[in-house]
């Protein structure tokens, strides 16, 4: 039998301590590879990313799972991922996906693929005046700021023009600035998950009442959602238009426009969570794409 790894972190594992709050979604996750990849004869090693190299040792796959502290630790996190794969290691995703998804500026590039995107400036650092430079060039009232390298919504803040920031006010790290779009508290924001660039299935995700963040850290929920076929083809253009091959998974989240198409949030390619409540087929998608890349190694 194949062992591959199945990458975390030190507060989604479990027994390792004080665990996130939304680390039941790991174990979702695990449960639904574990018996998918043992249909396959592949047992799947659940190590924290960043234990020594040789807990990866005799090890021909990893794939990128719960890592989710990467965005405090991001020159190491892309430091490890360049050692595991100089070691042979096959990343799902690899290195050369990461280091270009993990820094928010990726969306740049895909508006000028195609891809309609939520209008955005982009800076190093904000201060209490660009937050009403912004509110103005997006003719707004209210206005959402978020990291660069981030993930989670974690150290997002949202502006209105009846509640501005004090005057020494700085964000303190290297943003994106977004006028807020109501739809996300009106419908939600929508999910589509794809493996090896194919269509597995769609979820609407909305805030709890009185928040406009989605994550179940928030109190946001989940139901599954049947797209529309204009719908989905506006998330497959997304991933049509990656600069590289389809990767293992990709997650592409969005919301919907004014116009009524959808927006791009964010093409998660790093280290999401896929729901696998919502689509019961993920897990085998995923341990047969995992199946046919350890028959080409």
């Amino acid at each position: 039998m194949t062992t591959i790894v199945f990458m975390a972190c030190e507060t989604t594992l479990p027994g390792a301590g004080a665990r996130r709050e939304d680390a039941f979604e790991h174990d979702r996750m695990v449960a639904a590879f574990e018996p998918a990849l043992a249909v396959h004869s592949i047992a799947m090693k659940v190590v924290d990313w960043e234990a020594d190299l040789p807990e990866f040792d005799e090890i021909p796959l990893a794939m990128l799972g719960t890592a989710w502290n990467y965005q405090d630790k991001h020159e190491s996190y892309l430091a490890k991922l360049d050692a595991l794969e100089a070691r042979g290691i096959t990343l799902c995703n690899s290195a050369e996906v990461v280091r270009w998804n993990s820094v928010k500026t990726y969306l740049r590039e895909l508006a000028e693929r195609g891809a309609r995107t939520i209008p955005t400036i982009w800076l190093d650092d904000v201060a209490a005046d660009d937050v009403m430079a912004a509110m103005q060039e997006f003719g707004c009232g209210e206005l959402v700021i978020k990291r660069q390298v981030g993930a989670g919504a974690e150290g997002q803040v949202m502006f209105s023009r009846d509640d501005m920031p004090e005057n020494d006010w700085r964000f303190g790290h290297a943003a994106m600035l977004q006028p807020f779009l109501p739809a996300i508290q009106r419908e939600g924001e929508f999910s589509f998950l794809f493996v090896d660039g194919e269509f597995s299935h769609a979820l609407c995700k909305r805030a709890a009442s009185g928040d406009y963040r989605i994550q179940s850290l928030y109190g946001g929920t989940e139901i599954d959602h049947a797209p529309s076929a204009q719908d989905q083809a506006q998330a497959e253009a997304v991933v049509a238009a990656l600069p590289f091959d389809a990767p293992l998974y990709a997650r592409i989240d969005m919301v919907r426009g004014e116009d009524g198409h959808l927006l791009l949030m964010e093409a998660e390619l790093v280290e999401p969570y896929l729901y696998p409540e919502q689509g019961p087929e993920l897990g085998p998608r995923i341990a047969s794409a995992i199946a046919k890349r350890l028959a080409h190694l």
